[in-house]
């Protein structure tokens, strides 16, 4: 069964072909995700330590034991192929296949005991992403999918809470949404807020990753001064009234498509190819660029998934995949990342973090008789890279046993990431949300993982 199509109101690409139409009605198009009507609330917050905070999403879960909380001297059936290397942070080891995050550690700080209990991919991403359990409605797959009773994700609150700039979207996810099949992740809008505070859902193409993405692009001979004038006279014949949503979503629409900045982010030949180069002409290298430059214009959230669904969901063949395929680049964009934003002035206004929705299992295994070995889902512990927006880094906090199972000293779990992201962003953990009958929710139950700011040891 496809999905994609019914999926589609949770996260819209504005086409060429959409804009070419534009004569006959203005962006008279489904436009939830992207497009919100202007709702100001004025919350309560904290002191924020960052301008933007940029999530990089290990979709389907990397290992600890194969990155950064080896086990060198566990059973060979835990310790695995890979052998540490020296950062350069005295006494802190990485897996060898990440040296150039290796030796940037002084500017990460690596939780290695993040913990949740859900072994799940589904309900694992929506607690990540929202700092929330979900709540399966049965015990199949199909009854964990993206719901609008979900809570919503961290760019979708940043909307509802602090409403829209003209044209610059709180929130952007790229480079493709989560969906398998007739499974959509939920955590990745904005829930029982409504579509209209959905993130904004760039789409790249992982198969050609040299591709520009032209979302934002008006189409030869529609320029902005045009596409003002279409806009008045649909007014002139259409009258609406005050607060309607749609007009206002039309409004919304049309300050972003005559934003430069936001159509210039995107624009990657605008970029210096060495650069590029240094990113790597790849998904993951592109993605991150992209991030970078969405953040540099002042996109509060930028969720940067590494792959499709389930790339790092390595069952089979989990040491030549993440040897051969998914580390080097890994590494190679990730560490460009950093420099780039400190290069630019940026990374101390820009919380960056990497993880996955969980670790994989100690014990390497077959998933079916005579497949490569891998590992399984695991929940338990797992790591969290942390990096800029004040964190103290060159730093591990907590602690996991000598197999890579278990947590030692104290866990911090979805929902202290959570409070982290938004006390960084200036939100209140302990604001109030409705939900679609009312109620009232808080908005986080956590408390933010204050280590990653002081470098005090736990």
């Amino acid at each position: 069964m496809k999905r994609h199509d019914s999926a589609e109101p949770l996260g819209l690409r504005l086409t060429r072909r959409g804009f070419v139409q534009a004569g006959s009605g203005l962006l008279g198009m489904s436009l939830p995700g992207l497009l919100a009507a202007r709702e100001v609330s004025t919350p309560k917050t904290s002191v924020g330590r960052a301008r933007s905070v940029i999530v990089i999403l290990l979709s389907g879960g990397l290992g600890q034991h194969d990155s950064f909380d080896m086990k060198p001297e566990a059973p060979d059936a835990i310790r695995g192929e890979f052998q540490p290397i020296q950062t350069a942070t005295p006494g802190v080891f990485f897996c060898e296949h990440l040296p150039r995050l290796a030796a940037r550690s002084q500017d990460l700080a690596v939780v290695r005991s993040m913990s949740h209990p859900e072994g799940n991919h589904l309900v694992a991403v929506h607690h990540v992403l929202t700092g929330k359990p979900s709540f399966p409605r049965g015990a199949s797959d199909l009854d964990r999918v993206a719901s609008r009773d979900d809570f919503p994700c961290y760019a979708s609150v940043v909307d509802h809470l602090r409403g829209r700039r003209e044209g610059v979207p709180n929130g952007v996810a790229l480079p493709l949404k989560l969906i398998e099949g007739p499974l959509t992740w939920p955590g990745q809008d904005a829930g029982f807020l409504g579509p209209k505070h959905d993130p904004w859902q760039l789409r790249l193409d992982p198969n050609k990753p040299e591709a520009r993405d032209d979302s934002l692009t008006l189409p030869t001979g529609l320029d902005a001064d045009r596409l003002h004038r279409r806009r008045h006279l649909l007014t002139q014949t259409t009258p609406t009234l005050p607060g309607d949503s749609f007009a206002d979503q039309q409004d919304a629409a049309l300050a972003m498509l005559c934003n430069s900045k936001v159509g210039g982010a995107l624009d990657l030949d605008r970029e210096d190819p060495g650069l590029l180069e240094r990113y790597g002409r790849h998904i993951f290298g592109r993605s991150l660029l992209t991030a970078r430059r969405l953040v540099e214009i002042g996109v509060p959230v930028v969720q940067a998934t590494m792959g499709i669904v389930q790339t790092w969901d390595t069952h089979v063949g989990n040491f030549p995949r993440l040897k051969d395929e998914l580390l080097p680049a890994l590494d190679r964009a990730v560490s460009t990342l950093l420099d780039d934003l400190k290069a630019r002035g940026l990374l101390d206004e820009t919380l960056v973090i990497m993880l996955g929705e969980f670790g994989r299992t100690p014990r390497i295994s077959e998933l079916t008789p005579g497949a490569v070995p891998g590992r399984d889902h695991w929940p338990k512990v797992f790591p969290a890279v942390f990096a800029g927006g004040g964190v103290v880094g060159g730093q591990v906090i907590g602690k996991s046993d000598k197999m890579g199972a278990y947590a030692v000293t104290r866990t911090f779990g979805p929902p202290d990431l959570a409070a982290t992201v938004y006390r960084a962003l200036g939100v209140d953990p302990g604001a109030e949300l409705r939900d679609r009958l009312g109620r009232p929710l808080l908005l986080c139950a956590g408390e933010p993982i204050e280590p990653l700011y002081s470098a005090v040891e736990i």
